[in-house]
């Protein structure tokens, strides 16, 4: 790789017509010198593809092969076997499963180590049977067998162990591994916490936890062996749970995920139980196992196994991998099968300047539109104001048909020709969009909806045919053979990029430079010789380089960078090869088949108990979970797409792809906006959507019927409908390029939108706090009730972070109750502040103001 950058940088300087002259004017003695000189065959390397793709994952890719998948191997002799996917084998394997968590002393006030503390207890399940083993040096008494079952489907019948000492507690747990031999090792921050422990403690004791069962850490840091998946629940709960931070604790995910309370202690009072409670210690214990092994089962397992379908590596992989990995993992798969060079991973360029010569500290693009549009209380049962303007109701009045024959006709699949009542629709809303335009200025209960668009940066990404392969220049466009006047190929899209550059000018930062190849710089190694400015390497010199810079404009200019921003096109090619849009366009898909059966699932679920059939019961509810998690994992890796391309170090980078993903986004949003403000009151807007309140006498859901076999009954929501015409209207591709011919090369151009909006709600009120200064609002902070009083969506506060005041917490679940009381807003008000007074006065009369 080294003489692959040394060879480009020397194409860089290659003048050819200098080097014809040489050669002309040489002799023929020099001419064959030179000859010889030049015969280096590395020389002529100007670049190398996919030298770093890991050998497994090449394989893997090469060979077609998942490991979430069956195959039948038929092997010969010396040859390479013969591997073949088995499609009708769908069903997963029933492997064994070990799921452990140990208990551990400790010296007050401080975390586990190690080195000088033992462990108490290891309580593990294995296909739902539970053990336990403690150790009677710490534990006071002999524990009988027990039973722990937080709910009916979460079995816990624990056989327990006694063994004298440490060692044997030890012992006793490996060599039960080795006569299971589980496929599968489960734990809850294992890496970090249980097998460092375990493999601390059993050295200690002579035992090589290596030998015994073959677990050690690897290079990353994790805990894998040969013959079996280390699965770390808390991986999953990092990056697939969309948990918040502060609720990714093992007790926070049970009660989120398994519905109920796990056995709670105080850090500080285990080793005391061990000694006056050991049967409380001991449930405290095997609590912490079924949930690990329930977590896992329910969730982790269908969801990894999913994902181990589609992507090239190992589980452990799958489980511990950034979604950006995984992302560019499939994207690699699919690049292969279209019979495309993988490109290498992008690499930073170093002192970038701008176009008027300024160094270029950082450049990015303007990411999605978020604001806070007003702050407050918002009720569906208190009345608010409103003023409607009666020309943007006149424009709705003549589109009421467009809007709801684009949501029949594009949303709905449905023919105009099978709708029944059309007439009856259009004349119900025209007459109410009548009725607001006649009387603009309104006092009525509010509407509260969340209007926001489905997957909409990977539908705008469809939509558009966006991919970083397609991001040309005019360059790019000179040397294609379908460049002719008046082709339609070529899309120009608008981005925002943003900058930070240095406020030195270029002559300054060239006389910059020109000190540094002056001075003498640390050295390389301790004790080695000073060097001066270009024996450091390339990241050397830029980092003395802005250092040098910095503190310059500090003194000449008393400021360092300046922030520039500027609207900028893209030319975006709508032929190239789309296997990038095509694997996006197949996630998409698959999701909502998957979205499709879990609520089919979810359906057969409920009929199950109404029947009241444990098997059909049982059976349902794991087709739910499966369907769910499949789902949830085709999200996560479809989200992944859009962020994926401005990874650093991703294959396939493009800020500009980037850059018009989210300007288009934005402008969809903002353009909403304009419209809700006129007939209603926006008071949040998301990347991706809008939170507003519209006059309960706006027309709301209307049901279409029709002939159709599968929908005779369709429920339309018209603010729905008047925003997806809009998008329609304004943000459709009209040349999308469709190939329909491979071997010709013929393309099919066609209008494409696949940007909808979707409807939630309506809801009972939404709570918008107001910022300290005046005239500011504080952006994703507010909280949403459902109909039956309970949170639909919390955002911003400090009862979901992590490390915040408990106090701090409580109260605020506590005042959230009382903005739903009271029957105008200023009882509702006068609620909050008798809620508010009381922990004021706790905060006054219990807490010591001079220790905080």
């Amino acid at each position: 790789m080294k003489a692959v950058k040394i060879n480009k940088e020397r194409e860089k300087h290659n003048t050819y017509y200098s080097d014809m002259l040489s050669n002309v004017l040489h002799t023929d003695q020099d001419a064959g010198d030179i000859k010889k000189q030049t015969i280096d065959f590395i020389d002529n390397i100007l670049d190398i593809k996919e030298y770093d793709v890991p050998h497994h994952v090449r394989v893997s890719i090469d060979m077609k092969i998942c490991c979430g998948n069956w195959y039948s191997v038929k092997t010969r002799g010396n040859d390479v076997p013969v591997i073949t996917k088995r499609d009708d084998l769908i069903e997963p394997p029933d492997p064994i499963v070990l799921a452990y968590d140990i208990e551990t002393t400790k010296l007050p006030l401080k975390f586990p180590d190690a080195d000088t503390d033992q462990i108490m207890m290891i309580s593990y399940m294995i296909d739902g049977q539970g053990y336990l083993i403690t150790n009677r040096e710490i534990i006071s008494c002999d524990i009988e067998d027990f039973e722990y079952t937080p709910k009916p489907e979460f079995e816990g019948f624990f056989t327990v162990f006694n063994e004298p000492n440490e060692k044997a507690t030890i012992k006793k747990f490996f060599d039960h591994i080795n006569d299971i031999r589980p496929h599968i090792f489960v734990t809850y921050n294992g890496d970090f916490f249980d097998w460092p422990f375990v493999e601390t403690r059993a050295a200690f004791h002579k035992m090589d936890m290596k030998n015994r069962i073959g677990f050690s850490k690897n290079r990353d840091g994790v805990y894998s062996c040969r013959p079996a998946m280390h699965m770390d629940c808390l991986s999953w709960v990092r990056r697939d749970s969309y948990l918040p931070v502060g609720s990714q604790n093992l007790k926070a995910v049970a009660k989120a995920k398994l519905r109920y309370n796990p056995v709670e202690l105080d850090p500080e009072d285990m080793c005391r139980l061990a000694t006056e409670e050991p049967e409380t210690l001991a449930n405290y214990s095997v609590s912490d196992a079924v949930a690990t092994y329930y977590l896992y089962y329910k969730y982790v397992h269908p969801f990894i196994f999913a994902l181990c379908t589609i992507i090239p590596m190992e589980p452990d992989e799958v489980l511990r991998k950034g979604s950006g990995t995984l992302c560019e993992s499939l994207l690699m798969v699919q690049a292969y099968q279209a019979n495309i060079i993988f490109p290498n991973k992008q690499e930073q360029e170093l002192n970038k300047l701008t176009k008027d010569g300024h160094l270029l500290d950082q450049e990015t693009y303007v990411g999605g539109h978020v604001e806070a549009l007003e702050s407050g209380v918002f009720r569906a049962d208190i009345p608010c104001r409103f003023k409607i303007v009666p020309s943007t109701v006149d424009e709705l009045i003549s589109g009421v048909e467009s809007a709801l024959k684009h949501a029949i006709q594009e949303e709905e699949k449905v023919s105009m020709d099978m709708v029944t009542n059309f007439k009856e629709i259009v004349e119900e809303i025209t007459v109410k969009l009548k009725a607001l335009r006649d009387q603009p200025l309104r006092l009525e209960n509010p509407v509260i909806y969340h209007l926001d668009v489905g997957a909409m940066y990977p539908n705008i990404i469809l939509t558009n045919r966006l991919q970083p392969s397609a991001m040309v220049n005019e360059t790019v466009c000179a040397a294609c053979d379908y460049n002719k006047p008046g082709a339609l190929c070529q899309r120009n899209m608008q981005w925002m990029w943003r900058g930070e550059y240095f406020t030195a000018t270029l002559s300054e930062y060239q006389r910059m430079q020109q000190q540094l190849e002056n001075e003498k710089f640390p050295p390389q190694f301790p004790g080695g010789p000073r060097r001066a400015y270009h024996e450091l390497s390339k990241e050397e010199q830029a980092s003395y380089e802005k250092k040098r810079l910095t503190e310059y404009c500090k003194k000449a200019y008393k400021k360092v960078k300046v922030t520039s921003m500027e609207e900028r096109t893209q030319t975006v090619c709508q032929k190239e090869n789309s296997f990038y849009v095509d694997t996006v366009r197949a996630f998409r898909d698959r999701r909502y088949e998957y979205k499709a059966l879990t609520k089919i699932a979810k359906q057969e679920v409920a009929v199950a108990v109404a029947k009241g059939d444990a098997a059909d019961i049982k059976s349902a509810k794991n087709r739910e979970v499966l369907y769910d998690s499949l789902q949830l994992a085709h999200k996560c890796i479809l989200n992944s797409f859009y962020g994926y391309v401005m990874r650093k170090g991703s294959r396939w980078f493009s800020m500009e792809m980037g850059g018009i993903v989210c300007y288009t986004g934005a402008h969809i949003i903002m353009r909403a906006r304009e419209i809700i403000e006129q007939v209603g009151r926006p008071l949040e807007l998301d990347t991706d959507g809008i939170w507003c309140v519209l006059p309960a006498s706006f027309p709301d859901n209307v049901v279409v019927h029709t002939t159709h076999p599968k929908k005779k009954k369709l429920v339309v929501s018209y603010p729905n409908a008047v925003l997806n015409f809009m998008v329609k209207d304004q943000f459709t591709n009209d040349v999308y390029h469709e190939l329909v011919d491979p071997e010709n090369l013929t393309y099919k151009v066609k209008s494409e939108n696949s940007i909808f909006f979707e409807v939630d709600g309506p809801y009972l009120a939404m709570v918008l706090p107001a910022a300290k200064e005046e005239g500011k609002r504080l952006k994703k902070r507010y909280a949403v009730f459902n109909f039956d009083g309970s949170l639909a969506e919390l955002k911003g506060f400090e009862v979901k972070r992590r490390g915040e005041l408990q106090l701090i917490k409580v109260f605020q679940t506590s005042v959230f109750e009382s903005f739903l009381k009271g029957s105008t807003l200023e009882e509702c008000y006068a609620s909050v502040a008798k809620d508010a007074d009381y922990w004021l006065d706790i905060l006054y009369s219990k807490v010591n103001m001079q220790h905080c």
